[in-house]
């Protein structure tokens, strides 16, 4: 009698040169529970129930509270996700979960109960990196597009310039140093006395304000890609309270508009050097800071005055979701990839 991992590696066998197949997958890195079916390139359902509102009242995620929800949303939208794709377990081919990197309770949720399924179920289980997944939604909204091309990951775990060669070959070009540029972004807004999440809150401040502010640069003049945006947020926040201790008015509009100019310049800046040095001229945003209108924008405008072309997935794809990753596996499965074993662990520093 085969074992499971054996029979899993007979069937990713069979399905490699296969693009018309279903992959059931979990995202529950953070504080969205996700559930999609994908095929190929294709969404078929994807299912996401956010925390926002649960956490928002703490200022930020505690990690045990979205634990907790995870593990009470994740069956019925499990559900959720095969009945709106029209499809019953059965027809799936390949469960694929998130393992890392992210909060570790949060990961166990979606690894446990996507083993037990695999098992049950007798699919072969794909393990997916969580920053290999926000690149993977490109091929959703591209599926035209094939390395090489280099990826801008911008989220409030990760930071990256990526040359990307395939799926299980991503080269990192730059990386913060630090803070990551999300993370960045929900510090500002608290010293501004904005709500969480930060980034949308700094994007809504920002539209009424000039970038009067200037905030310094790390690492200026250094050949290397990387990021800093600790002395960022350090700057923005001796700048209010120099002011609030002097007794002086300023708009909070303002110091977000600063905040996000330079934010979004250094992004930007960075990947573009990236394309002049590598040569590859398609550059993918990626991540939930890709969200973000002015960065958006303002890649796009240096793409078309430096002749590089820029993919910008749509902005409910940048954030955390199931279709990511499971897109992600069936590139991984294309590529060869080994099944994952039972006793895979969800791994909250994974790196890439």
């Amino acid at each position: 009698m085969k074992n499971y991992l054996t029979d899993s590696r007979e069937k990713l066998s069979s399905l490699r040169s296969l693009n018309d197949f279903y992959i059931l997958s979990f995202e529950s890195s953070c504080d969205e529970t996700a559930v999609a079916v994908t095929k190929g390139r294709e969404i078929v359902s994807n299912i996401i129930s956010s925390q926002i509102e649960i956490h928002k009242r703490f200022g930020g995620v505690v990690p045990e509270i979205a634990s907790r929800n995870h593990a009470l949303q994740i069956d019925h939208l499990t559900r959720e996700a095969l009945d709106a794709a029209g499809i019953e377990l059965k027809d799936v081919s390949a469960v694929a979960v998130t393992y890392g990197a992210g909060l570790l309770g949060a990961l166990l949720v979606g690894v446990s109960y996507a083993k037990a399924l695999a098992y049950a179920a007798d699919l072969p289980l794909i393990a997916v990196n969580h920053i290999k997944g926000h690149v993977a939604a490109n091929f959703i909204s591209a599926p035209e597009l094939e390395p090489p091309f280099i990826a801008l990951l911008a989220s409030g775990g990760h930071t990256y310039i990526l040359s990307v060669k395939s799926m299980s070959d991503m080269e990192i070009l730059g990386a913060t140093l630090d803070d990551a540029v999300g993370e960045a972004f929900d510090k500002a807004a608290r010293v501004l006395g904005l709500p969480y999440p930060g980034g949308p809150e700094i994007e809504r401040a920002a539209k009424g304000g000039k970038p009067v502010y200037k905030l310094p640069r790390a690492l200026k003049g250094e050949k290397r890609l990387d990021f800093s945006f600790s002395g960022l947020k350090t700057a923005l926040i001796n700048t209010v309270h120099g002011m609030r201790q002097r007794g002086e008015e300023f708009s909070p509009a303002d110091v977000a508009c600063s905040f996000q100019t330079e934010a979004v310049g250094v992004l930007v800046d960075n990947t573009a050097e990236a394309v002049r040095r590598t040569g590859i001229k398609t550059v993918a945003l990626a991540g939930g800071v890709g969200a973000n209108t002015l960065l958006r924008e303002t890649l796009s405008a240096r793409g078309e005055k430096e002749g590089f072309k820029v993919l910008l997935p749509p902005k409910k794809l940048c954030t955390d979701n199931a279709a990511m990753i499971g897109v992600a596996a069936y590139e991984m499965i294309r590529e060869g990839v080994s099944p994952a074993p039972l006793s895979l662990d969800a791994d909250p520093s994974l790196e890439l």
